[in-house]
Protein backbone atom coordinates (compact mmCIF):
# COMPACT_ATOMS: atom_id res chain seq x y z
CA UNK A 1 0.00 0.00 0.00
CA UNK A 2 1.04 3.83 -0.13
CA UNK A 3 0.26 7.07 0.54
CA UNK A 4 -0.57 10.11 -2.09
CA UNK A 5 0.17 13.53 -1.50
CA UNK A 6 -0.85 16.29 -4.06
CA UNK A 7 -0.80 20.17 -3.89
CA UNK A 8 -1.05 23.07 -6.49
CA UNK A 9 -4.25 22.04 -8.29
CA UNK A 10 -5.31 25.17 -8.53
CA UNK A 11 -9.08 24.27 -8.74
CA UNK A 12 -11.48 27.35 -10.47
CA UNK A 13 -14.21 27.17 -12.86
CA UNK A 14 -12.52 28.94 -15.62
CA UNK A 15 -10.55 25.58 -15.62
CA UNK A 16 -12.41 22.52 -16.48
CA UNK A 17 -9.87 20.21 -18.05
CA UNK A 18 -7.60 20.83 -14.31
CA UNK A 19 -11.22 19.64 -12.42
CA UNK A 20 -11.84 16.73 -15.06
CA UNK A 21 -8.60 15.47 -14.55
CA UNK A 22 -8.99 16.32 -10.71
CA UNK A 23 -12.10 14.32 -10.53
CA UNK A 24 -10.70 10.95 -12.64
CA UNK A 25 -7.87 11.01 -10.39
CA UNK A 26 -10.34 11.04 -7.41
CA UNK A 27 -12.59 8.40 -8.71
CA UNK A 28 -9.77 5.92 -10.37
CA UNK A 29 -6.20 6.35 -8.44
CA UNK A 30 -6.88 7.75 -5.12
CA UNK A 31 -8.93 5.26 -3.91
CA UNK A 32 -6.01 2.54 -4.42
CA UNK A 33 -3.83 4.69 -1.24
CA UNK A 34 -3.82 4.30 2.53
CA UNK A 35 -4.36 8.10 2.59
CA UNK A 36 -4.86 11.57 0.58
CA UNK A 37 -2.62 14.72 1.61
CA UNK A 38 -3.97 17.49 -0.15
CA UNK A 39 -0.65 20.26 0.60
CA UNK A 40 -2.47 23.63 -0.28
CA UNK A 41 -3.88 25.50 -3.05
CA UNK A 42 -6.58 22.83 -4.04
CA UNK A 43 -8.49 25.88 -5.39
CA UNK A 44 -7.01 29.12 -6.92
CA UNK A 45 -8.81 30.86 -4.61
CA UNK A 46 -10.72 30.19 -1.09
CA UNK A 47 -13.42 33.70 -0.01
CA UNK A 48 -15.00 31.28 2.29
CA UNK A 49 -17.04 28.52 3.16
CA UNK A 50 -20.42 30.48 2.18
CA UNK A 51 -19.36 30.92 -1.25
CA UNK A 52 -21.88 29.55 -3.51
CA UNK A 53 -19.54 28.46 -6.50
CA UNK A 54 -20.76 25.06 -8.35
CA UNK A 55 -17.27 23.92 -8.38
CA UNK A 56 -16.66 23.68 -4.51
CA UNK A 57 -19.95 21.30 -3.67
CA UNK A 58 -18.64 19.16 -6.56
CA UNK A 59 -15.05 18.56 -4.84
CA UNK A 60 -16.61 18.25 -1.90
CA UNK A 61 -18.94 15.66 -3.25
CA UNK A 62 -16.51 13.69 -4.66
CA UNK A 63 -13.71 13.62 -1.54
CA UNK A 64 -16.55 12.59 0.47
CA UNK A 65 -16.95 9.72 -1.65
CA UNK A 66 -13.47 9.04 -1.22
CA UNK A 67 -14.08 8.74 2.49
CA UNK A 68 -16.69 7.00 1.77
CA UNK A 69 -14.14 4.12 0.40
CA UNK A 70 -12.50 4.17 3.22
CA UNK A 71 -9.90 6.67 2.09
CA UNK A 72 -9.19 9.41 4.45
CA UNK A 73 -8.09 13.09 3.25
CA UNK A 74 -6.47 15.59 4.82
CA UNK A 75 -5.33 19.51 4.03
CA UNK A 76 -2.64 21.65 5.03
CA UNK A 77 -3.98 25.18 3.88
CA UNK A 78 -2.11 26.58 0.94
CA UNK A 79 -1.65 30.60 0.33
CA UNK A 80 -4.35 30.68 -2.44
CA UNK A 81 -6.88 28.63 0.25
CA UNK A 82 -6.13 29.63 3.72
CA UNK A 83 -9.33 30.35 4.34
CA UNK A 84 -10.81 26.66 3.78
CA UNK A 85 -12.46 26.13 7.06
CA UNK A 86 -14.83 23.26 8.95
CA UNK A 87 -18.03 24.00 6.92
CA UNK A 88 -16.06 23.01 3.72
CA UNK A 89 -14.22 20.15 5.86
CA UNK A 90 -17.39 18.77 6.81
CA UNK A 91 -18.97 18.57 3.72
CA UNK A 92 -15.69 17.23 2.20
CA UNK A 93 -15.24 14.45 5.47
CA UNK A 94 -11.77 16.03 5.23
CA UNK A 95 -9.48 16.25 7.96
CA UNK A 96 -7.76 19.99 8.41
CA UNK A 97 -4.13 19.72 9.55
CA UNK A 98 -1.88 22.54 11.54
CA UNK A 99 0.22 24.11 8.63
CA UNK A 100 3.14 21.66 9.08
CA UNK A 101 2.87 17.98 10.53
CA UNK A 102 5.60 14.90 11.06
CA UNK A 103 3.60 11.71 9.88
CA UNK A 104 5.71 8.09 10.68
CA UNK A 105 5.13 6.79 7.17
CA UNK A 106 6.63 2.66 6.24
CA UNK A 107 9.83 3.50 8.91
CA UNK A 108 10.10 7.12 7.72
CA UNK A 109 9.63 10.25 9.72
CA UNK A 110 7.96 12.58 6.94
CA UNK A 111 7.90 16.69 7.45
CA UNK A 112 4.90 17.94 5.49
CA UNK A 113 4.14 21.47 4.61
CA UNK A 114 2.57 23.78 1.86
CA UNK A 115 6.40 25.29 1.26
CA UNK A 116 5.75 28.92 1.37
CA UNK A 117 7.00 28.99 4.79
CA UNK A 118 10.28 28.43 3.88
CA UNK A 119 10.29 30.84 0.81
CA UNK A 120 11.98 33.34 3.80
CA UNK A 121 13.85 35.76 0.95
CA UNK A 122 10.57 36.82 -0.28
CA UNK A 123 9.92 39.42 2.31
CA UNK A 124 7.56 41.26 1.07
CA UNK A 125 5.63 37.76 0.42
CA UNK A 126 6.43 36.84 4.48
CA UNK A 127 5.12 40.67 5.59
CA UNK A 128 1.66 39.77 3.60
CA UNK A 129 1.68 36.21 4.79
CA UNK A 130 2.29 37.35 8.25
CA UNK A 131 -1.12 40.12 8.05
CA UNK A 132 -3.61 37.88 6.19
CA UNK A 133 -3.12 34.89 8.61
CA UNK A 134 -4.25 37.29 11.78
CA UNK A 135 -7.49 35.64 12.72
CA UNK A 136 -9.03 38.94 13.39
CA UNK A 137 -8.49 40.58 10.23
CA UNK A 138 -9.17 37.05 8.53
CA UNK A 139 -12.60 37.62 11.21
CA UNK A 140 -12.94 40.87 9.60
CA UNK A 141 -12.88 39.64 5.88
CA UNK A 142 -15.49 36.90 6.20
CA UNK A 143 -17.81 39.33 7.92
CA UNK A 144 -17.79 41.45 4.84
CA UNK A 145 -20.82 40.70 1.93
CA UNK A 146 -19.73 38.01 -0.47
CA UNK A 147 -19.75 40.88 -3.48
CA UNK A 148 -16.91 42.31 -1.34
CA UNK A 149 -15.08 39.58 -0.56
CA UNK A 150 -14.77 38.85 -4.50
CA UNK A 151 -13.37 42.10 -5.59
CA UNK A 152 -11.17 41.90 -2.75
CA UNK A 153 -9.75 38.30 -3.74
CA UNK A 154 -9.41 39.70 -7.61
CA UNK A 155 -7.43 42.64 -6.70
CA UNK A 156 -5.04 40.57 -4.58
CA UNK A 157 -4.65 38.48 -7.20
CA UNK A 158 -3.93 40.79 -9.45
CA UNK A 159 -1.23 42.44 -7.46
CA UNK A 160 0.49 39.28 -6.37
CA UNK A 161 0.81 38.45 -10.37
CA UNK A 162 2.08 42.01 -10.79
CA UNK A 163 4.44 41.35 -7.66
CA UNK A 164 5.91 37.92 -8.96
CA UNK A 165 6.57 38.98 -11.71
CA UNK A 166 9.71 41.65 -10.94
CA UNK A 167 10.89 39.04 -8.59
CA UNK A 168 13.78 36.69 -9.30
CA UNK A 169 13.17 32.65 -9.53
CA UNK A 170 15.56 32.93 -6.63
CA UNK A 171 13.53 34.54 -4.65
CA UNK A 172 10.65 33.10 -4.79
CA UNK A 173 11.88 29.49 -4.44
CA UNK A 174 12.79 27.90 -0.95
CA UNK A 175 15.74 29.25 1.41
CA UNK A 176 18.27 26.34 1.85
CA UNK A 177 18.76 27.14 5.60
CA UNK A 178 15.10 27.08 6.22
CA UNK A 179 14.52 23.55 4.62
CA UNK A 180 17.55 22.52 6.72
CA UNK A 181 16.57 24.22 9.96
CA UNK A 182 13.12 22.83 9.59
CA UNK A 183 13.88 19.35 8.70
CA UNK A 184 16.63 19.27 11.72
CA UNK A 185 14.32 20.90 14.45
CA UNK A 186 11.72 18.33 13.29
CA UNK A 187 13.67 15.36 13.86
CA UNK A 188 12.81 14.13 10.16
CA UNK A 189 15.29 12.80 6.74
CA UNK A 190 12.24 13.67 4.75
CA UNK A 191 10.02 16.45 3.64
CA UNK A 192 7.44 17.26 1.25
CA UNK A 193 5.22 20.42 0.02
CA UNK A 194 4.63 22.09 -2.86
CA UNK A 195 4.20 25.94 -3.74
CA UNK A 196 7.20 26.53 -5.94
CA UNK A 197 5.85 24.21 -8.90
CA UNK A 198 9.25 22.86 -9.27
CA UNK A 199 8.93 19.42 -8.94
CA UNK A 200 11.82 17.46 -7.92
CA UNK A 201 13.64 15.68 -5.66
CA UNK A 202 16.40 17.24 -3.80
CA UNK A 203 19.25 15.66 -1.36
CA UNK A 204 19.78 17.99 2.04
CA UNK A 205 22.62 18.28 4.14
CA UNK A 206 22.07 17.20 7.29
CA UNK A 207 24.10 16.96 10.29
CA UNK A 208 25.81 14.17 9.96
CA UNK A 209 23.37 12.56 7.38
CA UNK A 210 21.97 13.49 3.64
CA UNK A 211 17.95 14.02 4.34
CA UNK A 212 15.62 14.73 1.11
CA UNK A 213 12.93 17.05 -0.20
CA UNK A 214 10.52 15.86 -2.53
CA UNK A 215 8.42 18.91 -4.21
CA UNK A 216 5.09 18.51 -5.92
CA UNK A 217 4.35 20.01 -9.34
CA UNK A 218 1.18 22.55 -10.19
CA UNK A 219 -1.54 20.93 -12.01
CA UNK A 220 -1.19 23.41 -15.44
CA UNK A 221 -1.08 20.79 -18.01
CA UNK A 222 -0.62 17.21 -16.43
CA UNK A 223 -1.13 15.78 -12.46
CA UNK A 224 1.93 15.49 -10.03
CA UNK A 225 1.54 13.23 -7.00
CA UNK A 226 4.37 11.93 -4.69
CA UNK A 227 3.86 8.34 -3.76
CA UNK A 228 5.11 7.18 -0.75
CA UNK A 229 4.97 3.45 0.26
CA UNK A 230 7.62 0.91 1.87
CA UNK A 231 9.40 0.71 -1.31
CA UNK A 232 10.57 4.23 -1.43
CA UNK A 233 9.38 8.07 -2.14
CA UNK A 234 8.32 8.76 -5.79
CA UNK A 235 7.67 11.62 -7.99
CA UNK A 236 4.86 11.04 -10.94
CA UNK A 237 3.03 12.89 -13.24
CA UNK A 238 -0.08 11.69 -15.10
CA UNK A 239 -2.36 13.12 -17.96
CA UNK A 240 -5.02 14.87 -16.82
Amino acid sequence: MATFFIADIHLCAQEPAITAGFLRFLREDAPQADALYILGDLFEAWIGDDDPEPLHAEIASALNELHQQGVPCFFIHGNRDFLVGRRFARASLMQLLPEKKVLELYGRRVLILHGDTLCTDDVGYQKFRKKVHNPLIQKLFLALPLKWRLAIAAKMRANSKASNSGKSLEVMDVNPQAVIREMENNGVEWMIHGHTHRPAVHDVPLDGKTGHRAVLGAWHEEGSMIKVSAEGVELITFPF
